[in-house]
């Protein structure tokens, strides 16, 4: 079967021969003229050879072709013609008929290109013609295109390029067309560059001199009188017209060398190339050379040229002058349109000709020579008739090689130089073809890696691009930053110095104050500048290569700064640019704020990297792989896809970069040529590594200061300069010549007018060598060496010091270079002339006055200078002609155009040396530093965004960075940006800057204000950890919220004792009454207001109330109390810092206010609480605020309220931890250091408090000095007690530092080592003066007022005060047993007011411990019966005290009223109405008081309740602790403790125990009310006689007699109960019941006692007082009976018998009936009728007894009914070894004082006792006080046991 192509190259053979044939010039017919015409011959050939044979690929490529490109080349044909023969050759290589793996297939294609290229044919009409130009494109499209495009030439490709070029700038063509061109141009440069990999780089060839010549030009197309002038002309043969011209670089005058941008280890290139690529050239601007003009020192090669060719003028690529006259496109003349115009004109299609720079091209597989002259390529390529090509043999091998890097090059060149602004020939739409262009080449490639390119980048593309930032055409402008944004994205690393400059450049263009810069210039760059800044690790780059660099400026800062005052509108008003600058400042916070999560997901910033590197990797296969399978898709919608050719080549992909890939997909051998030259990177010499840490880059960053100001001052005066460097360390002093002008060649910030002048100095001579020497002059020219020392400063204009400069010069020059002149003078010589000739030359002065010197003249002036020879003639012409083109620039001396010359150089020089190395980092390397930079601008721009934009994006936009920011800091802890934040954010909550009444509507309406409020809580609740300074903005924005209540209820409401539900608000709503108070006023306003007023002021409207309901809403959102439940998770650091917010917001601020406090003490607290277990760390700021609170209180209020609850709440919670339980309860010690009024005040929340205290955690407190701070509590809060002076003391100093007197401080006021009862320490050592007047030391006063006391000497009382103080200066030495005066059955406590609800709950208290025995310990037994008994004095009479006082009473009640009405008013002080409220708890904690002149019934069945329980509690005690004692001391001897014993004898029992709690029992029988003596003594009967008791020895009978039945028969002889006179007849009678009872039971132990006689005297004596104490006849029956039988019963038993006496009687007889006569005569004959003695003489004395240890034979007779006894008033034996420990302090003992006198009279002043009392005490003058208690109090004499008993008188006759 034959093959299908065959008959396609046969249809367009038809087509093609039908439509020649119709030609009118064809139209004989005849067979000879068909013959003899060449195309139709041809057409003929190819028939026949088609007609033999099978398949096309049996006839090469060549064969079917050539006929058809002859049409196309063939000047004759007409364009419809040409047009059809260009139809078929397209046609071919669509489907595919020319086989890429033929081995014709390449010189086939070359020719095709060839044809095409120099396509002619007679011009129609000008549409007609464009069709055929528009199919020339389709053509060179498609054989760019197809695989087999692939065996083009370097020329061929050049030649395509450059032909559409032509149809693209040819302005006389249709726009459709030109655009056509450029569309395709963009797929060839897409499709050249995408294939760049697969090229290699021939190393360092294009040096050598034996390379083809390429050159595009695109010439003068405006000039059209060119193209007139040109013929038709038969073709020269192609290919030989190749001008070698043009030098491989450009001149320095534009050498731009770029070496930033790439993102593999790309080498730098090394020195030696880097200069050879900036060789001098010829001047600017076209030069027309013969074909042997040699630039820049190479051959040309070129032939020959011809003059009928186009001669444009060549554009210059950066300015390099190329002989390019009269040379036509490598291809020859251009195709020539007859037009068919009027003015007929030749209208060439294509416009430009071709003329290259060299590039290489190794001819690898050649292997031959090839000559200078001609290339073997020459020899390749067929005439320009079609006539058949050279053979074959001379095309095996190397003859034909396909494209590679020499023609992308040379494109690549063509392109930089069309965006050169200087060039005039470059029309603006030529500029913008070539940006356009190398857009797309820079996205298609990677050009880095390839040497070649990148020179070409470093200089002439960067610096074209720079000089079009500075044109105002906004294309253009737009277009050269998007290629710079490619640019630097990918080269960066290689150019780090034009980086530095393009960014200047866009920082001037921003920042310009140009009134004519159009604003989207601005916007532009600005936009350019945020792109920058996204590219991953830009800005750290930036950082590290230009702020830590000694001489860069600090890019990154100024930039940010920059960045940041722009972001602040000047107007107010927010345009783009200023979102714009935000966005670039908050991109480096985004991708900051992204490695940062990275980190906390634990995946570092490397792995990251390189996961990116892979997807990339992904990514890039990813579009390989479709792009396969698109051309598979177009293959396939082929309908010829049947065809046997492969099917792979059958049709072209759809663009360049598809087609690049698919060539790529077959050539997988090939190397990545990143990998092969990735060597290790350069660390520029100032770091040490490639990752510098933090501290190296501080030291240089430091150093880099240092310099900047040794620079300003070196510029200002070198010696002053180089001195401040030497005194800072950074040059060595003395100086180091070689290190100083080391650092004067590589400073660029120095002004080089001052080095001139600093290294000419004549002083300076050794260092002017060593600055000589920092230069390699080594192989330059001398001209060369001068121009590069010459820009190294600035030449001084004295003679001497030129000649001392260049000297030194030329000698160095001369040496390194192997001295090449005679002398040495013979170079300084040159050098001059050098330096007059460039002045010459160049100097305007003087160019005016003389003409420049020529070359002649030049070689005349130095004939005979080189030791009397010439030098060498080249050499001084290649001098002259070098100066002339290229002047030698003195720094700071010129401008414009050669100035920048200048600069770009000296930027080049620095871009070669390692100061250009450019350090690649990971990203987010050094985002700690960086985000330290910026977080400053960044949040002050954010904040002035968020504060002045309306627009929700804007603001989300701000918020969003607000989070980030807060991200960020809390990662790397800087706490600093953090509070700086939130101190932001607090402010737009406008929380704190609206008054309260208005805040709940502003800040409801106001949605940003709600916006930052959210936030804020929410960047609190997740950062809380770094937030320092910050707290007390959160707080005062809490607190405006409580002020404003709008902060959830949970908040406001705290726990609390007394309130039945456990809680109670801090927010105090205003009542009724409040307004009342001003109802006048209110009426007057209500008359002057109009009626809309008057209604607005009584609701607040609809929108206030949606207000405040959104701002509660939003509250309630935020969660503010989070910050109280997560504060757990708070650092230690954090936490501290927010309770010392809190504190701060104490009374001692100017603008107290008491709520506020209170509110901030309840979050302290329940943070303490949410703390719990790490308390310790902050106890003691917590304790200390507590004290200031509590113990400097002057008066009670609110705020005193919550502090006592908030210690009280704390220490229940806290006291099961093991830890802190301690220091808990040694802190509730501040409550005894209150001031007692104050205490008194909060007794009952204290009572409520200690309650629930012990409750829960009884069994946590293990030690006595606890149990001693507890007891003493419940003393002073529930009866009233003083608090122990020990505390008091500490709050008398008013020396504000005890406030933070520490727990253990505290501590030591308490002796521990006491075994018992710390605290009490005796007087008697302190009152060593028996002074007349002694008042207790805690008494003052308004004490003594408020106690009942009433005080004659006002002076004295203070003069005591004082002493007190200085008592407890000096300490007392404890007592092993605290002395108290055992023989009363008071405390002799002073007591004071308390509050019957908290005596109850203090009773209930003590009841929780005693009647369970887990909680009964040796720790706490003695203080338990210690306040047992306190409570029972306190809750004597109903706690009525002094109720029978009226007087004094009144007075007391009035001093109270009063104190409450000062309250009131100091409540009413109080801001915003806050002190109503705490007048209204104040009023709660006394509700008893103004029940006190009334007493209701309900009162007294409470404290009846109280005395029964308390009469309970000592029964039970008293029962159970024989029992208790005895386990314990069994316990003890299990467990071996250190420590106290414990005995279970009957000794301790009776001193710790029994004894205190019968005194407690009896003195409850002297209660006035009848049911609670009654009670009381049932209860003393049952405990004297229970069988515990009986154990006791006879001592301890005594003293019960003396401690307990004595004082208490004592105290029922005072009128206890005037109202109840029956009651208290039977009471009495029982009392002496009992005491008889008790007598008879125990008299065998008592007789066994020395002072038995004084007891049973003292039992007598007490009858006879009972005789006469009542009024009925129940006591004159009751005590007769007591008598006789205790007389029967003591005569039974013999102890009234004595057989030594006369009477058989002993003494104790006698003295018995002595005493009975006096009250009972006739007892005793009633009973011993027998035994009366006949005379009754008055007897003996008694025989004095032997003093003894035991107890005073006679008991106390206490006094003062109703009334207590201070402490230290009752009396105290020095001797006794038995006082009781459990007992308070005592002062030195008094005697029993006299009994009052009848109750009925106010007190009198009683004279002094004449008669002695029985004890046998002298009398003594008594102290005249009006008031009988104090008589006891104030006896200076001790009471000394006496001699033995002397009853004499009774009492009742003393009573008078």
């Amino acid at each position: 079967m034959v093959d299908k192509n065959i008959y396609i190259v046969q249809g367009e053979i038809s087509t093609v021969v039908g439509a020649i044939k119709r030609n009118s010039r064809w139209n004989t017919h005849t067979p000879l003229d068909e013959e003899q015409d060449p195309l139709l011959n041809s057409f003929g050939h190819l028939k026949e050879i088609l007609n033999n044979i099978k398949v096309i690929s049996d006839v090469e490529p060549n064969v079917f072709l050539r006929p058809f490109l002859e049409v196309v080349r063939s000047e004759d044909t007409t364009g419809p013609i040409t047009g059809l023969a260009l139809t078929s050759v397209n046609k071919f290589l669509s489907y595919g008929l020319l086989d890429a793996n033929h081995e014709a297939a390449g010189e086939a294609i070359e020719n095709m290109a060839d044809a095409v290229t120099h396509a002619r044919f007679v011009g129609t009409d000008p549409a007609s013609d464009e069709v055929v130009l528009m199919k020339i494109l389709q053509v060179l499209r498609t054989l760019l295109l197809t695989p087999v495009g692939a065996h083009l030439t370097n020329e061929s490709v050049c030649e395509i390029m450059q032909s559409c070029f032509r149809i693209c700038f040819e302005t006389r063509l249709s726009e459709l067309l030109r655009k056509s061109a450029e569309h395709t141009l963009v797929d060839m440069v897409q499709l050249l560059f995408s294939r760049l990999p697969q090229f290699k780089e021939e190393a360092k060839s294009y040096m050598g001199a034996n390379m083809k010549k390429l050159k595009m030009r695109a010439g003068g197309i405006s000039e059209s009188s060119k193209w007139k002038k040109q013929k038709r002309s038969p073709r020269p043969p192609r290919h030989m017209v190749r001008s070698s011209s043009g030098q491989t670089e450009t001149s320095p005058s534009n050498a731009l060398s770029n070496n930033n941008l790439s993102t593999g280890g790309v080498p730098f290139i090394d020195e030696g190339l880097s200069r050879t690529s900036l060789p001098a050239s010829d001047s600017t601007g076209s030069s027309i050379c013969s074909p042997s003009t040699t630039d820049s020192g190479l051959d040309s090669c070129s032939k020959a040229t011809s003059k009928e060719d186009l001669s444009d003028l060549e554009q210059c690529g950066s300015a390099v002058g190329s002989p390019s006259s009269a040379n036509a496109l490598p291809g020859s003349e251009t195709p020539i349109l007859e037009a068919q115009s009027e003015n007929r004109r030749a209208e060439p299609t294509q416009s430009t000709s071709v003329e290259s720079i060299p590039e290489v091209l190794e001819d690898k597989e050649a292997g031959a020579d090839q000559s200078d002259t001609t290339s073997v390529h020459d020899m390749d390529y067929v005439n320009p008739r079609g006539v058949r090509f050279t053979q074959t043999t001379q095309r095996d091998g190397a003859s034909l090689i396909p494209y590679g890097l020499p023609c992308l090059r040379e494109l690549f060149r063509f392109l930089i130089s069309l965006t050169n602004p200087h060039d005039r020939h470059n029309t603006d739409a030529m500029m913008h073809m070539g940006l356009q262009l190398l857009t797309v080449a820079l996205e298609s490639a990677q050009i880095s890696s390839y040497q070649s390119l990148l020179v070409l980048v470093k200089d002439e593309l960067c610096r074209h691009l720079f000089q079009l930032l500075n044109v105002d055409r906004m294309n253009l402008y737009a277009s050269s930053i998007r290629v710079c944004f490619l640019l630097f994205e990918s080269m960066r690393a290689h150019l780090k110095f034009q980086l530095e400059m393009y960014l200047k450049i866009l920082m001037d263009v921003i920042t310009s104050e140009n009134m004519k810069m159009p604003y989207e210039m601005k916007e532009t760059a600005l936009e350019a500048l945020v792109q920058l800044w996204r590219i991953p690790s830009f800005v750290t780059e930036l950082y590290i290569n230009y702020d830590c660099d000694f001489y860069c400026t600090n890019m990154f800062e100024d930039l940010t700064k920059l960045l940041s005052k722009n972001a602040f509108p000047v107007s107010g008003q927010l345009y783009t640019t200023h979102l714009l600058s935000l966005e670039a400042l908050l991109t480096v916070i985004d991708s900051t704020e992204a490695h940062c999560q990275n980190k906390v997901l634990n995946s570092t910033a490397q792995q990251e990297h390189t996961e990116n590197a892979s997807a990339d990797g992904g990514s890039s296969h990813g579009n390989g792989a479709p792009s396969s399978a698109e051309v598979n898709i177009v293959e396939n919608t082929n309908g010829l896809s049947s065809l046997k050719t492969e099917n792979q080549y059958k049709c072209p992909p759809t663009s360049g970069h598809l087609m690049a890939e698919k060539m790529r997909m077959g050539r997988r051998d090939q190397a990545d040529i990143d990998t092969a030259e990735k060597r290790t990177p350069k660390i520029p010499h100032r770091f040490l590594s490639c990752l510098p840490n933090s501290q190296e880059l501080l030291d240089i960053k430091t150093k880099k200061k240092l310099l900047i100001t040794g620079t300003e001052q070196f510029n200002q005066k070198p010696k002053k300069g180089i001195q401040f460097l030497q005194e800072k360390g950074l040059l060595s002093s003395p100086m180091d010549t070689s290190q100083v002008a080391q650092w004067l060649r590589e400073n660029p910030r120095l002004d080089k007018k001052m080095i001139g002048e600093y290294v000419s100095d004549r002083n300076h001579m050794e260092l002017l060598d060593s600055f000589v020497n920092t230069f390699t002059f080594q192989g330059l020219r001398i001209d060369e060496a001068l121009r590069l020392y010459l820009e190294a400063f600035r030449l001084p204009g004295e003679a001497p010091v030129i000649q001392r400069l260049l000297e030194t010069f030329t000698d160095n020059w001369h040496k390194v270079n192997g001295s090449p002149f005679m002398t040495n003078d013979a170079g300084f010589a040159l050098a001059y002339a050098v330096i007059m000739l460039n002045t010459d030359q160049h100097n305007h002065n003087v160019r005016k006055q003389n003409i420049p010197m020529t070359v002649e003249q030049f070689k005349k002036n130095l004939k005979g200078v080189n030791g009397n020879k010439d030098f060498d003639q080249d050499m001084l012409e290649d001098i002259y002609n070098a100066i002339k083109n290229e002047e030698i620039v003195m720094p700071d001396e010129q401008t414009g155009l050669v100035k920048e010359n200048y600069v770009w150089s000296v930027l080049l020089h620095r871009g070669a040396t390692p100061e250009g190395l450019f350090l690649q980092l990971p990203a987010g390397s050094y985002d700690h530093d960086l985000f330290s930079m910026t977080w400053g601008p960044t949040i002050a721009a954010l904040s002035y965004v968020f504060d002045k934009s309306l627009d929700d994006t804007i603001i989300q936009k701000a918020i969003t960075g607000f989070r980030k920011c807060a991200m960020i800091a809390a990662h790397y802890g800087f706490s600093d940006v953090f509070d700086n934040l939130i101190i932001s954010l607090c402010k737009f909550t406008t929380l704190s800057s609206e008054s309260v009444e208005n805040l709940p509507t502003v800040f409801g309406s106001n949605s940003k204000a709600q916006t930052a409020a959210k936030t804020m809580f929410d960047l609190s609740h997740r950062h809380g950890n770094i937030l320092r300074e910050g707290w007390k903005n959160i707080l005062e924005s809490m607190l405006q919220l409580f002020r404003a209540e709008l902060l959830p209820k949970a908040m406001v409401e705290v726990e609390d004792f007394v309130e039945p539900n456990g809680k109670i608000s801090l927010q105090r709503e205003e009542t009724p009454s409040n307004r009342g108070e001003s109802a006048v006023l209110s009426f007057v306003n209500w008359l002057t207001l109009s009626g809309a007023e008057q209604s607005g002021l009584r609701s607040p409207s609809t929108e206030n109330q949606e207000a405040k309901q959104a701002a509660i809403l939003c509250i309630k959102q935020c969660d503010p109390e989070k910050l109280i439940t997560e504060s757990k998770f708070l650092q230690l650091e954090s936490l501290q810092e927010l309770m010392k917010a809190l504190i701060s917001v104490s009374p001692d601020e100017e603008n107290y206010d008491e709520e506020d406090s209170a509110f901030c003490l309840e979050m302290l607290l329940r943070i303490v609480l949410e703390n719990r277990d790490r308390v310790s760390c902050v106890w003691q700021t917590v304790r200390d605020h507590f004290f200031h609170l509590c113990v400097h209180a002057t008066e009670s209020c609110f705020l005193v309220e919550r502090a006592v609850v908030g210690l009280l709440r704390l220490a229940i919670r806290l006291l099961r931890r093991e830890d802190i339980s301690s220091q808990v309860l040694l802190s509730l010690r501040l409550l005894l250091m209150m001031k007692p009024p104050v205490l008194s005040r909060v007794s009952r929340e204290v009572s409520y408090g200690l309650h629930e205290l012990l409750k829960t955690n009884a069994a946590n407190i293990h030690c006595t000095d606890d149990w001693y701070t507890l007891f003493s509590l419940l003393e002073c809060i529930g009866a009233g007690v003083k608090p122990p002076a020990s505390f008091q003391f500490a709050s008398t100093n008013s020396d504000p530092d005890t406030g933070a007197q520490s727990d253990s401080e505290l501590s030591s006021h308490h002796p521990s080592e006491v075994t018992f009862d710390p605290g009490y320490t005796s007087d008697s050592e302190v009152y060593t003066k028996h002074n007349k007047s002694r008042i207790p030391r805690s008494m003052t006063d308004v004490d003594m007022m408020s106690s009942g006391w009433l005080v004659v000497g006002k002076e004295e009382c203070e003069s005591v005060s004082k002493a007190a103080a200085a008592a407890v200066s000096v300490k007392a030495p404890p007592l092993h047993h605290p002395l108290v005066n055992q023989y009363s059955l008071t405390l002799g406590q002073d007591l004071g007011q308390h509050d019957t609800k908290s005596l109850l709950k203090c009773v209930e208290t003590l009841s929780f411990i005693v009647r369970d025995a887990a909680h009964v310990t040796p720790h706490n037994f003695e203080l338990c019966v210690r306040a047992i008994r306190v409570f029972v004095e306190a809750s004597l009479n109903g706690g009525y005290r002094n109720h029978d006082k009226k007087k004094i009473h009144k007075y007391d009640s009035k001093s109270r009223l009063r104190r409450k009405g000062r309250d009131k008013d100091g409540g009413g002080a109080a801001r915003r109405g806050g002190g109503r409220a705490s007048n209204q708890r104040l009023s709660r904690s006394h509700s008893d008081d103004e029940e006190d002149e009334g007493v209701p019934a309900s009162y007294h069945t409470v404290s009846l309740q109280v005395s029964q329980d308390l009469l309970d509690l000592m029964h039970t005690l008293h029962t159970r602790a024989a029992n208790i004692y005895s386990s314990w001391a069994e316990e003890q001897r299990h467990v071996e403790t250190s420590g106290r014993k414990i005995e279970a004898d009957s000794q301790t029992l009776w001193s710790s125990c029994w004894c205190p709690l019968l005194q407690g029992i009896a003195w409850l029988c002297c209660d006035a009310r009848r049911q609670v003596r009654m009670q009381a003594l049932t209860y003393l009967q049952r405990a004297l006689l229970v069988h515990d008791l009986q154990t006791l020895d006879a001592t301890e009978w005594e003293s019960c007699f003396n401690k307990v039945l004595f004082p208490l028969l004592t105290k029922l002889l005072d009128n206890i109960s005037p109202a109840d006179v029956g009651g208290m007849e039977e009471t009495r009678m029982r009392a002496c019941t009992l005491l008889s009872k008790v007598f008879l039971q125990h008299l065998s132990p008592l007789l066994s006692l020395p002072t038995f006689a004084a007891l049973w005297l003292t039992i007598l004596d007490f009858m006879d007082k009972y005789m006469h104490a009542g009024s009925s006849d129940l006591l004159l029956e009751a005590i007769p009976e007591s008598l006789k039988n205790m007389l029967l019963v003591m005569d039974t038993a013999g102890i009234f018998h004595s057989a030594d006496s006369r009477t058989g009687y002993s003494d104790l007889w006698e003295i018995t009936w002595e005493r009975i006569v006096c009250f009972l005569p006739l007892l005793r004959e009633e009973l011993f009728k027998q035994t009366i003695i006949t005379d009754p003489g008055p007897s003996p004395p008694a025989e004095p007894l032997p003093p003894t240890d035991q107890a005073p034979p006679s008991p106390p007779l206490p006094v003062s009914p109703a009334e207590t006894i201070r402490p230290g008033s009752p009396q105290e034996l020095q001797s006794s070894p038995q006082s009781s420990p459990g007992s308070e302090r005592s002062s030195p003992a008094p005697p029993p004082s006299s009994p009052p006198s009848s109750i009925s009279q106010p007190p009198l002043i009683l004279q002094p006792l004449a008669s002695p009392l029985q004890v046998g005490v002298p009398p003594m003058s008594l102290p005249i006080i009006l008031n009988p208690a104090l008589i006891e109090a104030t006896s200076p004499v001790p009471l000394l046991p006496p001699p033995g008993p002397r009853p004499t008188t009774g009492p009742s006759e003393q009573v008078n």
